[in-house]
């Protein structure tokens, strides 16, 4: 691994902007299609397009690419003295220069997109041409070669990989997972962070843009030695500390962050095989674990995000097993599954990740066996991938735990509409309905009205109401709801507006007041209606 050190590590930094080696100059040098490309582990089209001469190609070749230079190509793009003496380059056979890790350009802003559900794995979105479209903050994710954005299932199921080290041990960069944690995180500025798992330091990356201090945490040495390479690299060494330690247990008890963010191994798996996906726990324990134990380390007001994995007992409803994780924490939660596969596609999904249909076929059929027997002998029908949002509630409040399936596309970020979430979860807590009543409201931004009904009828039969910003929910309502929400423009009160409708429709004003605020209460609760 490459020696950190932090002068030396700033003139290879200044040597990547001078030659524009960032996720805008990578995007403009290839193009979109061979960027995206990239992305799904396809290096060819890229390839055609660095047959240049320059510093920029020959960077690419080096670190996306991890090909071989002539080494007064790599003397004209960098310090390649220092590279070569700290461990980032080595020499070949040939008296070419290569790689020892990937160093990929990385955007450190969350771009605005629509993010598609992902399966299991989190893999339908790659981390490097996602970031390219958003306002660059420039940054580097150092990872192990061949693990940046496709994972390290095209490495094989060997022990150890070309380098010598354990694949148990490989440190992965920016994958689909990653990008989507990085997205629905809500980013305000805050006094301390915690990244649980810090794998390469993606989200340690994320958090130092917005947090004073940020604790980075993981049971494997490499990947913390990853997380300062990428933190020093990136600009922000000094605001990123690394510990070693399975969850909470690098921690003290006294310490507090206000937010912690992980994308823990959550692969649910016969045994831990991958430190970088297997946590080594029975079931889905280890997701389980942290979401009981993340509040104690949560201030008032913080928020715990993580993505998730949990399994789908036969006889059990998937809501009530996961909200049950939260039974004591005094957290505020809602739990958003995005994707749920059946046992036997689960089991392929991870065996492929592993390398495993690469390798003999008696040893794949006995590991895809071990896999359904534990699923068998623990009920398990399918399993759950989601993201979990943890907030530690106002104090004496209840706790409001939602679990909901949403398999639906999504406005990237994310975060900002999660944090609106809990915002409308303390209002509605603290208004009943005569209050709902009392206050103005106004319609959300970009929400339509759509009406089904046959061809010809005089009223439809449904009126539905659509969002296209944030979850881009629709929910159906009746006409007076519909006629409520189209007025709410933060004028009138609830209660003025219903009274109006009431003579308009020529119906008792108190028998509205007594109906609708239930409806009111749910368009306010998706993000319908917002408080004037």
């Amino acid at each position: 691994m490459p020696t950190l050190d932090p002068e030396r590590i700033a003139r290879l930094r200044e040597a990547f902007l001078a030659a524009d080696y960032t996720a805008d100059g990578c995007l403009e040098l290839l193009g979109a299609a061979a960027y995206a490309a990239l992305a799904r582990s396809e290096s060819v089209p890229a390839l055609r397009a660095t047959v240049g001469q320059g510093s920029l190609q020959t960077l690419v070749r080096l670190f996306l690419l991890q090909r071989s230079v002539p080494y007064p190509a790599a003397a004209a793009a960098l310090p390649v003295d220092e590279a070569l003496a700290d461990g980032w380059l080595v020499r070949t056979p040939s008296s070419e220069v290569r790689a020892t890790v990937d160093v990929r350009p990385y955007a450190n802003d969350i771009a605005g997109a629509v993010d598609e559900p992902s399966d299991a794995s989190g893999s339908a979105s790659g981390g490097g041409a996602s970031a390219a479209s958003a306002p660059a903050a420039d940054a580097w994710i150092v990872s192990d070669l061949g693990c940046a954005v496709g994972g390290a299932g095209g490495i094989g199921s060997g022990a150890a990989t070309d380098q010598g080290v354990p694949r148990s041990e490989l440190v992965l960069g920016v994958g689909g997972a990653s990008t989507t944690l990085g997205n629905i995180t809500v980013r305000r500025p805050v006094r301390r962070a915690l990244d649980l798992g810090t794998g390469s330091g993606v989200q340690a990356l994320h958090a130092a843009r917005h947090a004073g201090h940020v604790v980075a945490t993981d049971v494997n040495p490499r990947a913390l030695h990853f997380t300062r390479l990428t933190a020093e690299l990136s600009g922000f060494g000094d605001r990123v500390e690394v510990r070693k330690g399975s969850l909470f247990a690098p921690l003290g008890e006294d310490e507090r962050f206000d937010l912690v963010v992980s994308n823990p191994p959550f692969v649910i798996s016969p045994g831990g095989r991958f430190t970088y996906r297997d946590g080594g726990m029975a079931g889905d324990d280890l997701c389980r674990s942290l979401v009981a134990r993340a509040g104690e380390y949560l201030e008032p007001g913080g928020y715990c995000q993580l993505l998730a994995n949990w399994q789908h007992v036969r006889g059990e409803d998937w809501r009530d097993r996961v909200a049950g994780w939260l039974a004591g924490t005094g957290c505020d939660a809602w739990i958003v599954q995005r994707d749920v596969q059946d046992a036997t596609t689960y089991a392929e999904l991870w065996l492929r990740d592993g390398g495993d249909h690469r390798g003999p076929r008696e040893e794949y059929e006995r590991r895809y066996a071990d896999w359904l027997d534990a699923f068998e002998a623990a009920k398990v029908e399918g399993v759950g991938f989601g993201w979990i949002t943890l907030r530690r509630a106002p104090g004496g409040a209840t706790p409001v735990v939602v679990a909901e399936e949403w398999p639906h596309a999504v406005e990237q970020p994310l975060g900002p509409a999660i944090d609106a979430w809990f915002a409308r979860q303390d209002f509605l807590r603290a208004h009943d309905d005569a209050g709902l009543l009392a206050a103005r409201f106004r319609l959300a931004d970009e929400v339509v009205q759509e009406q089904v009904g046959a061809p010809g009828a005089e009223d439809p039969e449904h009126v539905i109401l659509r969002q296209n910003r944030g979850m881009r929910r629709a929910t159906k309502v009746d006409t007076i709801g519909a006629g409520f929400a189209g007025v709410c423009d933060g004028t009138l009160t609830a209660g003025e507006i219903l009274d109006a409708i009431a003579r308009l429709i020529e119906e008792d004003p108190v028998v509205l007041r007594d109906r609708v605020p239930g409806q009111i209460r749910v368009l306010v609760e998706q993000g319908f209606l917002i408080l004037a």
